[in-house]
């Protein structure tokens, strides 16, 4: 890696004009980061200094389809070319609508917006338009955005905007039954995510008895049922997250992945919500952007076309069999949750993320980019050597926090992964190197089919160097 000069520079230069140097998630995790990113392609990223990464943040979410995807480019260039911001929006406004109305099960209507916070914002605002009621229930720890009613953090923010909310525990509808009695005839709606994924816990796939629950208690309550589909929308599945689940929202908020990588956000919701979506007040200077919306457009075309939802999920399955299978190799004890395409690292027994800083430093230093109190996203176009580079790097990320935490002081919570010892006669795929070029799924080359490693496709084993198998996987490296 580089020094990061070019990196400190930019940092001193935001410190002076920019409140605290950075805002929001985005600013880095630890001192490890950058701060800065330069370029982005398939499912690799670069930052200031010229390092390269393979993607497991995939900007948080958005980059679905991997970085600079060519047919989404190039939809979008086009509509550049004829026009962005108007006095109106372009008739793809009406392409997009539809296509989302044809694609998501529940939805009837679609209402456009530019982010998360935006569309979870509207949704309650609809159901409370629709009701005439004024409470919402949201999970405990659930993140539904940074406005006022839902901002994680207090400062700047009164009683007064949290006046209306309830809470209850995720997958306890018991809970669930006590916040509705609570809310009593002025309940509005239920807001709900798809699963479980409070920034910094181990995640929690739903209980579908659970969501169906939840579908029950608002059909008799007369309230909205809201999904937060922002985070996992259009990763999970080309429907509403809950499709499989089966069940059905009355309104979904989404963003994130909509238009891989352009600042989009949708509501769709039901024609029992029409009239609440009819009568509220919603708008922004940008909301009606055409270049985003031809992007989406093109998105939601090339996951459906592409088959981009099970790939991710192949790709997925394999990191997480590689990782839990180096875990052990290291006698770690680690939980690795969430569904494959949003997966989430923690340690048995970690305290305020210490070991996951370790784990994740290293992983930077390796190669990969994730996170270490944040779910990590899986992105279409990851190929065998994406993958490889990955997994060659959480391997000397697992050896780095071996090392921190030596095995006499073994974690806490339970004990370690049974041990497999390495199979060093299985050949490592190369890797890509500087200077060498990056063959995304959907390069001109052809679709990269194979997503192996350790010389087998899908393999969910991770190889190691034939010095390594001669040694204590309790010794640091």
């Amino acid at each position: 890696m580089s020094d990061g000069t070019a990196d400190r520079q930019l940092r001193e230069r935001a410190r002076a004009v920019i409140p605290g140097g950075m805002y929001g998630h985005q600013a880095a995790p630890g001192a490890a980061y950058p701060q800065f990113m330069r370029a982005g392609r398939g499912a690799r990223v670069w930052d200031a200094d010229g390092n390269e990464y393979v993607d497991l943040m995939c900007s948080y979410g958005p980059v679905v389809l991997g970085h600079q995807h060519p047919k989404v480019e190039a939809a979008a260039a086009r509509q550049a070319a004829a026009g962005d911001c108007m006095n109106a929006p372009g008739p793809v406004m009406v392409d997009l609508a539809e296509l989302l109305t044809q694609t998501v099960r529940h939805a009837d209507w679609a209402i456009l917006a530019k982010n998360g916070t935006d569309a979870t914002t509207m949704c309650c605002t609809i159901a409370r338009a629709q009701t005439g009621r004024s409470k919402i229930l949201v999970a405990t720890g659930a993140y539904h955005g940074a406005a006022p009613w839902c901002t994680p953090r207090p400062a700047g923010t009164t009683a007064a905007d949290h006046a209306n909310l309830g809470h209850y525990t995720f997958n306890d509808l018991a809970s669930v039954q006590r916040a509705v009695a609570e809310a009593g005839d002025d309940l509005a709606g239920i807001l709900v995510s798809p699963f479980k994924h409070d920034a910094g816990y181990d995640q929690e796939l739903v209980d579908p008895a659970f969501a169906r629950g939840l579908r029950a208690l608002c059909d008799e309550k007369g309230a909205a049922l809201i999904l937060d589909d922002v985070r996992a929308g259009f990763r999970l599945h080309l429907g509403s997250s809950w499709e499989p689940v089966g069940v059905d929202p009355d309104l979904s908020a989404w963003s994130k992945a909509i238009a891989n990588g352009r600042a989009l956000a949708a509501v769709l919701g039901n024609d029992a919500f029409r009239d609440g979506a009819k009568n509220v007040f919603v708008t922004g200077s940008f909301w009606f952007s055409a270049v985003p919306m031809a992007a989406a457009v093109a998105t939601i075309t090339a996951l459906k076309d592409e088959k981009a939802i099970e790939a991710m999920h192949r790709t997925g399955t394999a990191l997480r069999d590689g990782i839990v299978d180096q875990a052990r190799s290291w006698d770690l004890a680690v939980n690795y949750t969430g569904p494959p395409v949003m997966p989430y690292l923690t340690f048995a027994g970690d305290q305020n993320h210490e070991l996951a800083g370790v784990f994740a430093a290293q992983a930077l230093r390796g190669g990969a980019y994730l996170h270490p109190r944040h779910n990590w996203f899986v992105s279409a176009a990851m190929t065998g050597d994406d993958l490889a580079l990955a997994l060659e790097a959480t391997d000397q990320a697992f050896a780095a926090v071996r090392k921190h935490r030596p095995v006499s002081s073994q974690l806490a919570g339970g004990p370690p992964c049974p041990v497999q010892q390495p199979n060093p006669t299985r050949p490592r795929p190369p890797l890509s190197g500087p200077g060498r070029p990056i063959r995304p799924r959907w390069s001109s080359s052809g679709p990269a089919t194979s997503r192996s490693y350790g010389g087998r496709s899908g393999s969910s084993r991770c190889s190691r160097s034939p010095s390594r198998s001669s040694r204590s996987p309790r010794a640091s490296s």
